[in-house]
């Protein structure tokens, strides 16, 4: 029976490809392949493989004669900006050998091309193998183009993420919108479970053909024979790619190994993404750290508390950030347990590690974290990275108390309330009782995510009538006009403010450029509410007040897992099976004169969830308990796009590009 370790050690496999080439050569690597590199064992690998040197996919970039070879890791298609980097590289250096791996595979470039038909061999890369030698100088020279899907990164036992697609998200009404533009009236899609492969743009079908195709790569290596699921519409398209790849059908008819996979579009429950309805450590750390640069998942742990350094402006870029990936078998203990487990419990094993670490190198076990470098020097460093992510203070707003007034209020009355928190922060109060400048004031990314996740709950509120609605109109441009107000009054611009207004200086900032995007941002905010609508049986996450017990939030991810789990195995009209293509027709034809039962989710004892769009660690301690609970005897292997913070999901919503996502051409 196939067990999560060897999917874990998949990533592993896919670099030991990029491995057998990097010796005594430069290695060129992106950001996101760097990422995915990050936790596979880092740039140390590739240096103990006998890569010479380590530099980022750069135009700026290059070698000198002394080094004839070069490696170059690419998460895009060799095609427009990504060739230019590379051509750039190689005419500034003196290179006789040329290796590039490009995590898009051959077919996925023959799309790119408009080829359509099968074609025997890789003619694309070869042409590009060509292409090198020709920039190097002599068609003598020596030129390798290759796939290998280095797009997973094993962030836990529990977790793979895949940093190439950070960015792809559900699609929302705003963008079917934009989908219908383009479109003869008579044609145009009534809502998203309408839309198809066809309909999206020519970007993201190469997006969605490279997830696909990574995921059939990892399938094929295990020797599995996946049945697909999905719930929700972009889940759906994936799902549907997936089923219908060329190799995965071959593949499904002679692979030993079963399992179920459910594809679960992150828009099904923004709510537990924003709302810190969590009780885990990790999702409190993510909060407050900044990323690594160049990263999404992984944060900086300032390490100025273990050297004699003083806190300078400067001693911070003198001294590399600590960070979450650790390699060290004791390290990555630590780090599930974090993961996993508690907040109160992931403190008292990071507390218990410490006072061990401490005993066994003799050390006074009421020790200070302070600055004796002499002591951090007794402790392993990945440990004691892992140690100081823990203790900065965790200030985030708490915004699940708000959900207790949805169930006794129509929406317009719980807008209502958020009204009086819209002021620009250091302003006079209402009361005139001097300076808002608090500790638990509001600047405008918590009112932003305040937003989000009211308006993720408004269909739970009380049904609304015709006065409603137009009173909910005026309550919106109330509040449009407050946010902008607050925007354009702050000193510093935060970088999710920067990329929804187009500029770094407040100064650029003005009232019409905040109040457009502002705008912008109400539009996509009165989609999330009807993200479920479509769904029969799955279409609440919140249970209301009954006077007795308060209103709770039901996490959307439990509904699904306790559908599957359910000891009667009854069929969820939501979770729809997606990998029968033929032979579940046929099923469907014959049933009508003989009982055949399609497959189910929890048929097989390996189970992979594929959060589109990112998962909480919240969410993995969750997913934990529920199959402990109800199914011991189940694997459950998580596979998302990324490690969610609360704020990301403003960015994913308002500053991502979902229909044009950047594929490097």
């Amino acid at each position: 029976m196939l067990v999560t370790e060897e999917f874990t050690r998949f990533p592993l496999l896919m670099w030991e490809k990029v491995l057998s080439k990097v010796k005594k050569a430069v290695v060129f690597m992106d950001d996101k392949c760097a990422e995915a590199l990050h936790w596979s064992g880092g740039a140390a690998t590739l240096l103990e493989a006998g890569a010479r040197n380590l530099k980022q996919f750069s135009s700026f970039e290059a070698c000198g004669a002394n080094e004839p070879k070069a490696v170059f890791v690419v998460s895009t298609l060799l095609k427009g900006r990504t060739v230019d980097i590379i051509k750039d590289i190689i005419s500034l250096s003196h290179f006789q050998y040329c290796v590039v791996f490009t995590t898009v595979a051959h077919s996925v470039h023959l799309l790119a091309n408009k080829v359509t038909t099968e074609m025997e061999g890789n003619p694309v890369f070869e042409q590009f193998e060509e292409k090198l030698c020709e920039w190097m100088g002599n068609m003598n020279y020596t030129a390798e183009v290759m796939h290998v899907p280095v797009v997973f990164a094993p962030v836990s036992q529990q977790l793979i993420v895949t940093p190439p697609f950070a960015h792809l998200f559900p699609l929302l009404p705003l963008d079917l919108e934009t989908i219908n533009a383009k479109r003869p009236e008579k044609k145009r899609f009534a809502s998203l479970t309408d839309i198809d492969m066809h309909c999206l743009t020519a970007e993201l079908q190469i997006e969605v053909k490279s997830l696909a195709s990574a995921l059939n790569s990892m399938f094929e290596t295990t020797g599995t024979r996946e049945e697909s699921f999905a719930l929700g519409p972009m889940s759906r398209i994936i799902a549907g790619e997936l089923a219908n790849h060329p190799q995965a059908k071959n593949r499904r008819k002679t692979a030993p190994n079963k399992a179920s996979i459910i594809f679960v579009d992150r828009t099904m429950d923004l709510t537990g993404a924003v709302g810190h309805h969590g009780d885990n450590l990790v999702e409190k750390i993510l909060t407050v750290l900044k990323p690594l640069p160049g990263h999404v998942t992984d944060m900086q742990v300032d390490m100025l508390e273990l050297t004699s350094l003083q806190q300078t402006p400067h001693s911070k870029t003198v001294l590399a950030p600590g960070c979450l990936a650790q390699t060290q078998s004791s390290a990555r203990s630590l780090w599930e347990t974090m993961l996993t487990s508690k907040h109160k419990e992931g403190l008292m094993e990071v507390r218990r590690q410490l006072v061990e670490a401490a005993s066994k190198e003799n050390l006074p076990i009421k020790m200070s974290m302070g600055k004796n470098h002499n002591t951090a020097d007794s402790f392993p460093l990945s440990f004691t990275q892992l140690s100081l992510s823990s203790l900065p203070r965790l200030p985030f707003p708490a915004l699940a108390p708000w959900h207790a007034a949805l169930g006794d209020s129509d929406f317009p009355a719980v807008l209502r309330q958020l009204l009086p928190l819209m002021k620009p922060r250091g302003s006079e109060d209402a009361s005139g009782s001097g300076s808002r400048l608090r500790e638990d004031e509001c600047g405008p990314d918590e009112l932003i995510l305040l937003l989000v996740y009211l308006y993720s709950l408004a269909d739970e509120a009380q049904p609304a009538d015709h006065d409603t609605e137009e009173e909910l109109e005026k309550l919106e441009r109330d509040l449009i006009g407050a946010l902008t107000l607050v925007i354009t009054r702050e000193t510093e611009l935060s970088p999710l403010l920067q990329k929804l207004a187009g500029c770094t200086n407040p100064e650029e900032l003005t009232t019409k450029q905040v109040h457009s995007a502002v705008e912008k941002i109400f539009k996509t905010l009165r989609g999330l509410s009807s993200t479920r609508n479509h769904l029969k049986q799955l279409r609440s996450i919140y249970t209301a007040s009954d006077g007795v017990h308060q209103a709770t939030y039901r996490p959307f991810l439990r509904q699904i897992l306790e559908e599957v789990f359910h000891p009667d195995r009854h069929e969820c009209p939501d979770i729809e099976h997606m990998s029968g293509g033929l032979t579940d027709l046929l099923k469907t034809g014959f049933s009508m004169f003989m009982k055949v039962s399609r497959p189910h989710p929890g048929d097989n004892r390996l189970l992979f969830l594929f959060m589109v769009g990112g998962v909480t660690p919240s969410e993995l301690r969750l997913i934990k308990e529920i199959v402990t609970t109800h199914k011991p005897g189940t694997q459950v292997l998580v596979l998302s796009t990324r490690l969610l913070r609360p704020t990301d999901i403003p960015e994913l919503l308002f500053s991502t590009q979902r229909l044009v996502p950047d594929i490097g051409v």
